[in-house]
């Protein structure tokens, strides 16, 4: 796989057709809502449980993103200009890497040590 793009048309080329775009946006959420919480199990299970699943989160990833993939092709995005987008606002963010401070987004998270 060369670009995102082709990954998109692959993606688009291997769904099952839906007779409405409300099933389709549906199945499309749902679906991308299960497997990240199918990488949440895997991990809980490697970790907590001694039991390797990390082919299994692999696998899981790549379901994800076929799923990510779905849905940008729904609404006619581009998913290396999302990436892009999300990495120049990560940049914005955090200039010099990580921080609490930063992290907060202008104070708008709530301090649950405060409460």
């Amino acid at each position: 796989m060369n670009t995102l793009k082709t990954y998109q048309k692959l993606c688009k080329q291997t769904a099952k057709k839906f007779e409405t775009d409300e099933k389709e946006i549906l199945i499309w959420g749902l679906g991308i809502a299960g497997e990240a919480g199918d990488v949440a199990s895997c991990i809980k299970k490697t970790y907590a449980h001694d039991n390797d699943q990390r082919a299994d989160i692999r696998e899981n990833i790549g379901d994800t993103l076929w799923y990510a993939a779905m849905i940008c092709n729904f609404f006619g995005w581009d998913m290396q200009k999302i990436l892009d987008e999300n990495a120049a606002k990560l940049k914005a963010r955090y200039p010099k890497g990580f921080t609490i401070k930063n992290a907060k987004r202008g104070g708008t998270m709530v301090d649950w040590n405060k409460k």
